[in-house]
């Protein structure tokens, strides 16, 4: 039966790579104009957030998003999730109205298309050149003056599936601690299982998602980044791994009623 899915499955995956080219394609020139000037970046913002939407829910997503706290309007937040699939960032685009400046990898510029409009909307840092990584801290500062919030993935990309979370890097911690900003914890559960990095598995489906309390920093120094960090991410893999307990007893259960004789 999984052999007689692979040519539908590829067929899903074209239409999302199709979904993304058109899209961009059709929105280029109102990108153009609103990444002109910084000043238009809440506009588009919005513009973001309805592609995120137009984007899970053609693909065959729904998101159900649970928030143990919710953000306020005009204050500045650092936005931290699990990197296990390519729609992780229109999820956390999806979830907040605050307009996020993203912070990636510079690798991603070389993509067509995509490319073009990431390099003008993300701030872009190689991770392997520490010059770059001080440029980028002096951009997110005068962003931040602005009332954006910030968003990372801190693991970087995790193409394998037997991890559930890799260990973090610094920067969304460091960054945190220097502008005293409250860390959002976020948690992707079905993203991986849904739409993995492998091309041939995934499937439509729910998109769960928990906003965890704000993880706060207030009073905070660069000598507490390491138990930052690490409270972070124990927060985030201990939920990955309860839930992956749970839908392993879920799946048992429901074998064993589909197999279980009625005379039983």
């Amino acid at each position: 039966m999984k052999y007689l899915l692979f040519p539908l499955r590829l067929i899903w995956r074209i239409w999302f790579y199709l979904l993304i080219i058109v899209t961009v394609l059709l929105m280029s020139p109102f990108v153009l104009v609103l990444l002109s000037d910084e000043k238009y970046y809440t506009s588009f913002w919005k513009l973001m957030r309805f592609w995120a939407y137009f984007l899970i829910y053609a693909m065959g997503f729904r998101l159900k998003i649970e928030r143990e706290q919710e953000i306020e309007p005009n204050k500045s937040y650092m936005f931290v999730a699990n990197h296990a699939s390519l729609l992780d960032p229109w999820i956390m685009i999806a979830m907040s109205k605050n307009p996020i400046l993203f912070v990636g990898k510079k690798e991603l510029a070389k993509l067509p298309i995509f490319g073009f409009f990431y390099k003008r909307a993300v701030v872009m840092v190689d991770r392997k050149n520490p010059k770059s990584r001080k440029e980028v801290y002096a951009r997110i500062k005068r962003r931040l003056d602005e009332g954006l919030s910030i968003g990372i993935f801190p693991e970087g990309l995790v193409p394998t599936e037997n991890i559930p979370l890799a260990p973090f890097n610094n920067g969304a911690f460091s960054i945190s601690l220097e502008y005293q900003m409250p860390i959002v914890p976020q948690v992707y559960y079905d993203a991986k299982r849904l739409f993995s990095w492998d091309f041939f598995k995934g499937h439509p489906g729910t998109f769960r998602v928990k906003q965890h309390k704000f993880i706060e920093t207030a009073g905070l120094t660069m000598d507490d980044k390491e138990s930052l960090k690490e409270k972070t991410f124990n927060l985030i893999n201990n939920e990955l791994i309860k839930d992956e307990l749970y839908m392993k007893d879920t799946n048992r259960l429901n074998n064993e009623r589909e197999f279980k004789s009625p005379l039983s």
